[in-house]
């Protein structure tokens, strides 16, 4: 049968492959991640580049100002590239400003979380750390 023949009455290869690329990264996410919802959290697929292999994820609700965050996005990203070969990064954010450093930059970049006691300079004196959700 020819490439063409697949074609007819159908949906085209590259448009099917994102398809089935966008449920894989949602199935993973429902079925390794179930927390985020379960704390009222959310994750949605932003964009997706097949070609490099790179996916961004953008995490809210109650992610939006957790201190975990941090973690939750660094265990996305090192889990979804190992059980999903054809995703080599992942680019993640809170809405909190910016990218939470799941590209590899140099500084970590994004939030950096806070802990109870600990001092950071300027006027807050202090600090206990974010409030949980729960």
């Amino acid at each position: 049968m020819s490439p063409g023949a697949l074609r007819v009455g159908t949906m085209s290869t590259d448009t099917q492959s994102e398809n089935d690329l966008r449920e894989q990264i949602t199935n993973f996410l429902r079925r390794n991640f179930p927390q985020i919802q379960m704390h009222g959290g959310s994750a949605a697929i932003q964009e997706i580049d097949r070609e490099s292999g790179s996916v961004s994820i953008q995490l809210g609700g109650a992610c939006s100002g957790c201190g975990i965050s941090p973690m939750t996005i660094q265990a996305i990203k090192t889990r979804m590239t190992k059980e999903i070969p054809e995703i080599n990064e992942v680019h993640a954010n809170t809405g909190m400003g910016g990218d939470e450093g799941m590209s590899g930059g140099a500084d970590g970049g994004g939030m950096n979380p806070s802990f109870p006691g600990e001092t950071r300079g300027g006027d807050v004196e202090d600090d206990e750390g974010p409030e949980a959700p729960f």
